[in-house]
Protein backbone atom coordinates (compact mmCIF):
# COMPACT_ATOMS: atom_id res chain seq x y z
CA UNK A 1 0.00 0.00 0.00
CA UNK A 2 1.29 3.46 -0.84
CA UNK A 3 2.22 5.87 1.94
CA UNK A 4 -0.45 8.36 0.80
CA UNK A 5 -3.11 5.59 0.88
CA UNK A 6 -1.87 4.36 4.27
CA UNK A 7 -2.24 7.83 5.78
CA UNK A 8 -5.84 7.96 4.56
CA UNK A 9 -6.52 4.45 5.87
CA UNK A 10 -5.13 5.41 9.30
CA UNK A 11 -7.31 8.54 9.35
CA UNK A 12 -4.27 10.79 9.66
CA UNK A 13 -4.59 14.38 8.54
CA UNK A 14 -1.23 16.00 8.01
CA UNK A 15 -0.79 19.51 9.37
CA UNK A 16 0.39 22.34 7.14
CA UNK A 17 4.19 22.19 6.80
CA UNK A 18 5.87 24.13 9.61
CA UNK A 19 7.58 27.38 8.67
CA UNK A 20 11.32 27.32 9.38
CA UNK A 21 12.14 29.05 12.66
CA UNK A 22 15.51 30.30 11.42
CA UNK A 23 17.77 30.74 8.43
CA UNK A 24 17.40 27.29 6.86
CA UNK A 25 15.20 25.25 4.52
CA UNK A 26 13.04 22.29 5.56
CA UNK A 27 14.94 19.85 3.37
CA UNK A 28 17.68 19.52 0.77
CA UNK A 29 17.80 16.84 -1.91
CA UNK A 30 21.12 15.64 -3.24
CA UNK A 31 20.91 12.77 -5.69
CA UNK A 32 18.27 10.41 -4.37
CA UNK A 33 18.77 11.40 -0.72
CA UNK A 34 16.60 13.95 1.06
CA UNK A 35 18.15 15.51 4.17
CA UNK A 36 15.38 16.89 6.38
CA UNK A 37 16.03 19.66 8.89
CA UNK A 38 15.06 19.24 12.51
CA UNK A 39 11.37 19.47 13.23
CA UNK A 40 9.52 19.96 16.51
CA UNK A 41 6.16 19.05 18.06
CA UNK A 42 4.00 21.86 16.67
CA UNK A 43 0.25 21.65 17.22
CA UNK A 44 -2.31 22.77 14.64
CA UNK A 45 -2.89 26.01 16.59
CA UNK A 46 0.81 26.91 16.23
CA UNK A 47 1.74 26.12 19.82
CA UNK A 48 4.34 23.47 20.63
CA UNK A 49 4.69 20.78 23.24
CA UNK A 50 7.34 22.13 25.57
CA UNK A 51 9.14 21.01 28.69
CA UNK A 52 11.68 18.50 29.87
CA UNK A 53 10.77 14.84 29.58
CA UNK A 54 11.33 13.22 32.95
CA UNK A 55 10.51 16.43 34.84
CA UNK A 56 7.65 18.35 33.16
CA UNK A 57 6.47 15.52 30.90
CA UNK A 58 6.18 11.76 31.32
CA UNK A 59 7.78 9.28 28.96
CA UNK A 60 4.31 8.68 27.47
CA UNK A 61 3.80 12.42 26.88
CA UNK A 62 7.24 12.52 25.27
CA UNK A 63 6.21 9.62 23.02
CA UNK A 64 3.13 11.59 21.90
CA UNK A 65 5.28 14.68 21.31
CA UNK A 66 7.63 12.60 19.14
CA UNK A 67 4.65 11.25 17.18
CA UNK A 68 3.50 14.84 16.60
CA UNK A 69 7.02 15.66 15.35
CA UNK A 70 6.56 12.78 12.90
CA UNK A 71 3.33 14.27 11.54
CA UNK A 72 5.04 17.62 11.03
CA UNK A 73 8.00 15.91 9.37
CA UNK A 74 5.71 14.01 7.00
CA UNK A 75 4.12 17.35 6.04
CA UNK A 76 7.60 18.76 5.38
CA UNK A 77 8.66 15.76 3.30
CA UNK A 78 5.49 16.03 1.24
CA UNK A 79 6.10 19.75 0.70
CA UNK A 80 9.74 19.22 -0.33
CA UNK A 81 9.40 15.99 -2.35
CA UNK A 82 5.89 16.66 -3.66
CA UNK A 83 4.47 13.28 -2.65
CA UNK A 84 5.11 10.84 0.20
CA UNK A 85 4.98 7.98 -2.31
CA UNK A 86 8.36 9.20 -3.59
CA UNK A 87 9.95 7.96 -0.35
CA UNK A 88 11.73 4.65 -0.95
CA UNK A 89 13.11 4.25 2.56
CA UNK A 90 13.73 6.08 5.81
CA UNK A 91 17.51 5.86 6.13
CA UNK A 92 18.53 7.68 9.34
CA UNK A 93 16.73 9.34 12.23
CA UNK A 94 18.31 11.54 14.89
CA UNK A 95 15.88 12.03 17.77
CA UNK A 96 16.71 14.64 20.39
CA UNK A 97 14.82 14.70 23.69
CA UNK A 98 14.76 17.76 25.94
CA UNK A 99 15.40 15.62 29.01
CA UNK A 100 15.85 15.96 32.73
CA UNK A 101 19.48 15.15 33.67
CA UNK A 102 18.58 11.75 35.16
CA UNK A 103 16.14 10.70 32.42
CA UNK A 104 16.97 7.29 30.90
CA UNK A 105 14.16 6.43 28.47
CA UNK A 106 15.14 8.42 25.38
CA UNK A 107 14.56 5.46 23.01
CA UNK A 108 11.00 4.99 24.34
CA UNK A 109 10.27 8.65 23.58
CA UNK A 110 11.66 8.54 20.04
CA UNK A 111 9.68 5.35 19.41
CA UNK A 112 6.70 7.70 19.02
CA UNK A 113 8.36 9.01 15.87
CA UNK A 114 9.71 5.69 14.61
CA UNK A 115 6.42 3.86 15.18
CA UNK A 116 4.64 6.44 12.98
CA UNK A 117 7.21 6.07 10.19
CA UNK A 118 6.70 2.28 10.25
CA UNK A 119 2.91 2.71 10.21
CA UNK A 120 3.11 4.97 7.16
CA UNK A 121 5.96 3.43 5.15
CA UNK A 122 5.84 -0.17 6.38
CA UNK A 123 8.36 -2.21 8.37
CA UNK A 124 10.96 -2.55 5.60
CA UNK A 125 10.95 1.06 4.41
CA UNK A 126 10.02 2.80 7.67
CA UNK A 127 12.45 1.26 10.16
CA UNK A 128 15.69 3.23 10.04
CA UNK A 129 19.09 3.50 11.59
CA UNK A 130 18.49 5.74 14.59
CA UNK A 131 19.96 7.67 17.48
CA UNK A 132 17.90 8.80 20.47
CA UNK A 133 19.79 11.28 22.63
CA UNK A 134 19.10 13.63 25.51
CA UNK A 135 19.71 17.37 25.32
CA UNK A 136 20.02 19.96 28.06
CA UNK A 137 17.63 22.16 26.10
CA UNK A 138 16.06 22.52 22.68
CA UNK A 139 14.89 25.68 20.83
CA UNK A 140 11.97 27.37 22.61
CA UNK A 141 12.12 24.51 25.14
CA UNK A 142 10.33 22.10 22.75
CA UNK A 143 10.17 18.58 24.17
CA UNK A 144 11.48 16.71 21.11
CA UNK A 145 13.25 17.52 17.85
CA UNK A 146 13.98 15.04 15.06
CA UNK A 147 15.97 15.28 11.84
CA UNK A 148 16.13 12.56 9.24
CA UNK A 149 17.49 11.32 5.93
CA UNK A 150 15.22 9.55 3.45
CA UNK A 151 15.98 7.83 0.18
CA UNK A 152 13.74 8.79 -2.72
CA UNK A 153 12.67 6.57 -5.61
Amino acid sequence: MSAEAKIKELGIELPPPPTPAGNYVPGVQTGNLLFMSGCGPRNLDGSSITGKVGADLTTEQGYEAARLVGLNMLANIKAVAGDLDKVKRVVKVLGMVNAAPDFKEHPKVINGYSDLMIEVFGEDAGKAARSAVGMGSLPSQIAVEVEMIVELK
